[in-house]
Parts: structure tokens; sequence; C-alpha cells
């Protein structure tokens, strides 16, 4: 993981020195599916460092580091739409073709591509597990001990920007993505559990299926500068 880290570093100081007229500055935000609301941590986020290839395409990379404050899984005997993964730190590689149109002042990019994904100090949100066994079970209590094996996950995405330039120098950016991955988190252990009526039961399970489900809305508003006017080179963005 640390040269993953540091191929990211590099990748975001090339795309500061190779847009150095251009900066923008990005408010971004996470929605995952049955998960809780998500921000990146400032300033361990850069994105739109890429390479235009003639006036239309362009492909774009970067990192951004979340801090996710909830993420749900899948491949559970039992589904809920609370988050069974608590608070981590997540670090998102998008790599993506970039079909630009180009107005003097407008520019509208269509994007599409994969994405990597890592989450570091996951946490499992015991609350949330106990409430789905028990609804699961039928059962009045129920108590949870899982380990799990961490992995890092892929997965695909696609979205729109829209940049309005407001000025020669300065611009509105508004971005929209769905990703679309997982990561394998399969757990193991057992759950206590019963009615209040009957004797307590010890249930061992081995969840070789269980999945991180990383899948949801990335939303963006940002601000661009620029020395080079509207419909320029595509800047790099910081995002908060």
């Amino acid at each position: 993981m640390k040269k993953i880290l540091f191929s990211s570093i590099l990748m975001m100081s090339v795309g500061i020195a190779s847009n150095a007229q251009q900066v923008g500055l990005a408010f971004s935000y996470f929605v995952p599916r049955n998960g809780y609301f998500s921000t990146p941590i400032s300033p361990f986020s850069l994105r739109g460092v890429g390479v235009n290839f003639g006036r239309y395409f362009a492909l774009q990379t970067g990192a951004s580091l979340y801090r996710m404050a909830g993420l749900n899984m899948i491949g559970l005997p039992y589904q809920t739409k609370d988050p069974l993964l608590g608070p981590n730190f997540t670090l998102l590689v998008p790599a993506e073709l970039v079909f630009q149109l180009k107005g003097r002042r407008v520019q509208f990019d269509i994007k599409g591509g994969g994405f990597f994904f890592y989450g570091f100090d996951q946490k499992l949100d015991y609350g949330n597990f106990d409430r789905a066994i028990r609804q699961y079970e039928k059962w009045d209590v129920a108590n949870a001990n899982f380990s799990f094996q961490n992995n890092p996950g892929f997965g695909t995405h696609f979205g729109a920007e829209l940049t309005v330039y407001v000025t020669s120098q300065f611009g509105i950016s508004l971005e929209t993505n769905y990703l679309m991955g997982s990561s394998k988190l399969p757990l193991s252990g057992n759950y206590i559990g019963g009615n209040m009526s009957g004797p307590l039961q010890t249930i061992d399970v081995n969840y070789k299926d269980a999945k991180v489900d990383f899948t949801g809305f990335e939303f963006s508003v940002g601000l661009i500068f620029t020395g080079n006017g509207g419909g320029g080179k595509k800047p790099v963005k910081r995002r908060r």
C-alpha cells in the first residue's frame, strides 16, 4: 500500500507542474447506497490530472482520500439499509476517458472508466449488525462477534461535468459521478441470541462471499481559476 500511496502522490505532483496556470478548488461529497454521507479529507484530494488527445478526448486520473462515515455490505444472508461498516479512511484512485465538448464559455464533459479503492482502519458497526441479525432470526436479542480480512476493491464509474466560465479567468463547475464497486471482506465468527422466552443459541458463521458495497453518487461543485480563458486546458482540481 505504501507503493500505491507514493505513486498517487507522484501523479498529483506531475499534474500540478503541467497545469501551473490553471487551478481548481472543488467541494465534493459521496453519498453511498445504504450508507452515510461522506467527504474527502483536504488537502489529500486531487483530481483531473491527465492529458488531452486532440480537441475532444482526454485521459484523466487523480486520487482522493475519503473519510467514510459508513458503508454497507453485500453477499450476506440478510440485508439492511443501515451501514454495516463504521467510519474508515478510503483511498480512491479513478482512471477515466473523457469526451469533451468545448465552447467559448462553456465546456461539457462526459466521463467513464474504472477505479481502485482501499479502506484503511476498517471497523464493523456491531450495533447495526446485531439489529440485522435480530430481524433475520426473528430474535429479541443478538450479539455478533466477527473477524474479517480486508482487501482492495475495484469498480466502474460514469458521469458528467459542466463548466461555465463567468469571465476569462474564472469559472464554475458542476460534476456528478455514479460509482459501482466492491471489495472482498470475508467474515467469520459467531453470534449469540434468542428470544426472551427461550434459551440462547450460538451460531457459527463463515460469510466468505461478503463484500464492501462501494456504490453511490459523488457530487462536486468547483471554482476554476485560469490564465488562459474559457475553453482552455482542463485544470487540476483540489477537492475538499
